[in-house]
Formats: structure tokens, C-alpha cells, sequence
């Protein structure tokens, strides 16, 4: 018998990742070290946030992932596949929206999608108009479909470059940035979105700066700085690992927080009506005490429950730049 055909998929196995790398690196020329010793892996039918402030390696990992550009060392393997390799078997199983959708501005939204359609060898031309008119609706771009891409928003143009990631079901969905330029309304579509994905059977790989974004969408986190991997984990186990703020509410903020800081208490934050610092080690009711012999009027009074954001200043020493 023969070789198998190098074009038949395998099976993934789940134990290994959707997507599995060790020791991915990616120096550029000039000596930039954009991705250092990445060692990632992906479960099954998660949903997997790659977190991490802008320029810290994120996108380029994403393009050594889908194959787009070489790793200066180390290997990535997507779908059981290695990668650059195995582009060919494994792309037309990936949905992925990179750097923003490549859109041609003089075609409507439905348009692109009938090209971008037209051009994958995998698609059935006979369901083409139908798969189009469902990832539109999917991603509420129904009513603007017929207006040319060129008049499109920037969130819509997102929204239109994921229903182009929606034409086929996917194995996997690999998102750089999904909410860029979205509104607050079309961000939450997007999540509930990427929800039912999940809920579907598909793998999301998601990359972002928002700690808020992927904590409330996402099972799973990994934590980029500086091209390195800082961890990654389940997003509650990643947030159970870190003590969350001791918070004060009550209108006498300044007694309190001068409260705070005679105890010995870290980073005081007096906010309108609400002092937060690092969580004490001693009793919190002794604290409490303290603040009421004092005469302040303690209207709330715990410890939260720690966020990805407390996790990231924890792990790093400082603090996360959302704004880019």
C-alpha cells in the first residue's frame, strides 16, 4: 500500500490542542524579537482569549498560526497539523479575520462576500447566495448589505469581515481584535455571537487588549507581555489565583483611605464615595473596626472577587494599557 494522501485531514486529538505550539519564536530583521519561546496550547471547544496590550506579540503569533509568515524557530501545530506546512489541509477548516477585513470599497457588503465566496475552491457555488445571506443576517449587517463597502463604518466593516469567517462552518475561529470600532451595542452582539459559536462546537481563538472583553466571554486566557508568555489557564482559575481589592463605600473617603494607610495598607485608591487598597493580612474585621472607631460611616465593606486586570498588575507589576 501506498502513502496516505498527505491532503486527507487528521484526526486532532483534543489532548494535544486545536492549537499547540512549543518554543515559537519569530525574531525580525534588525534583531526585533516579536514572539519569544511561545508554548501555547488551545483546548477543544473552547473559547480562548490571547490577551495582551497592543504590540505584544499577539498578531504575529496569530500569522505564524494561520501561515502567513515563518517562525524564526520553534513549531506551531493548528488542528493536529504543523504549520506552514499543512496550510492547504488546514486553512479551508479555519474561519479567521485578521488585522481588519480586505474589503473592496466599490462592491456592496453582499458583494464582497459573493467574491470572497467565489474564490474559496471549497465553497458550493449552488448554496453561495443562501450561506451569504445567513452570515449576513448572523452578524446584522441584513439591512446595509446592498450599500457599498466604502460607506460602511468601521464596525460594520468588521462585522462584514466576520461574516466572511462565517461562510462555511469552521473547526476553528481565529479573531485579531473582533470589536475593533464597535459601539457598545455591536460589541455585545459580537460576544453573544461568538457564544452561540461555542455553543455550536467551534473553537474561538480570540486575541485582544480588552480584559473585559475576554473575561466575560471567555473559558480560557493566555497572557501575553513583551512577545512572552506570562500564563494561561481557564479564566477562573487565572482570576482565583490572585487576591482581589478590599473596598470601603462611604461618603467619608478621606478619613478612611487615612485609615487605610495607618493599618499599612498598599495602594490606596479613593474614588467618589468608594476606597479601594490591596486586600490586608490581618482579619478584615479588625479593619473594619478600625474604620468605625474612627467615624467613618462604612456603608459596604469586602473583598472582591480578583479580575483578570488584577491578575495581569500581579503577574507583570503594572498595569494594562486598554487604550492601545
Amino acid at each position: 500500500m501506498g502513502e496516505p494522501s498527505a491532503e486527507v485531514p487528521e484526526q486532532v486529538d483534543a489532548g494535544d490542542g486545536i492549537i499547540a505550539t512549543r518554543g515559537l519564536t519569530k525574531r525580525f530583521r534588525g534583531g526585533q524579537l516579536a514572539v519569544d519561546g511561545l508554548d501555547l496550547t488551545v483546548p477543544a471547544g473552547s473559547v480562548f482569549g490571547f490577551l495582551g496590550p497592543n504590540g505584544s506579540g499577539k498578531t504575529t503569533t496569530i500569522r505564524m498560526l494561520m501561515g502567513l509568515i515563518e517562525p524564526s524557530s520553534g513549531t506551531a501545530r493548528v488542528l493536529g497539523r504543523p504549520m506552514p506546512r499543512s496550510v492547504r489541509t488546514v486553512l479551508p477548516r479555519v474561519g479567521a479575520l485578521i488585522e481588519g477585513p480586505a474589503l473592496y470599497g466599490f462592491l456592496s457588503g453582499r458583494d464582497n462576500l459573493l467574491r470572497y465566496d467565489s474564490a474559496d475552491p471549497t465553497a458550493d457555488p449552488r448554496t453561495r447566495r443562501a450561506r451569504v445571506a445567513a452570515a449576513l443576517d448572523r452578524v446584522g449587517l441584513t439591512a446595509a448589505s446592498g450599500k457599498k463597502a466604502k460607506a460602511y463604518s468601521l464596525g460594520m466593516k468588521q462585522r462584514l469581515g466576520l461574516a466572511s469567517a462565517l461562510l462555511q462552518p469552521r473547526e476553528l475561529l481565529v479573531l485579531d481584535e473582533p470589536t475593533n470600532g464597535l459601539d457598545p451595542q455591536g460589541m455585545r452582539e459580537i460576544r453573544s455571537l461568538i457564544r452561540e459559536l461555542a455553543s455550536d462546537g467551534t473553537t474561538v481563538f480570540l486575541s485582544s487588549h480588552l480584559l473585559d472583553e475576554i473575561e466575560q466571554v471567555c473559558t480560557h486566557a493566555a497572557v501575553m507581555a513583551q512577545g512572552r508568555l506570562i500564563t494561561q489557564g481557564s479564566v477562573t482559575e487565572l482570576a482565583a489565583g490572585t487576591r482581589g481589592r478590599l473596598f470601603v463605600t462611604t461618603p467619608d473617603v478621606g478619613d478612611a483611605a487615612r485609615v487605610l494607610k495607618e493599618l499599612g495598607l498598599a495602594d490606596v485608591v479613593v474614588a467618589e464615595e468608594r476606597v479601594t487598597a490591596e486586600p490586608p493580612d490581618r482579619e478584615l474585621a479588625e479593619v473594619n473596626e478600625a474604620l468605625v472607631t474612627a467615624g467613618v460611616r462604612v456603608r459596604g465593606f469586602g473583598v472582591e472577587r480578583a479580575s483578570l486586570e488584577d491578575a495581569f498588575v500581579a503577574l507583570t507589576g503594572e498595569g494594562f494599557d486598554v487604550a492601545g
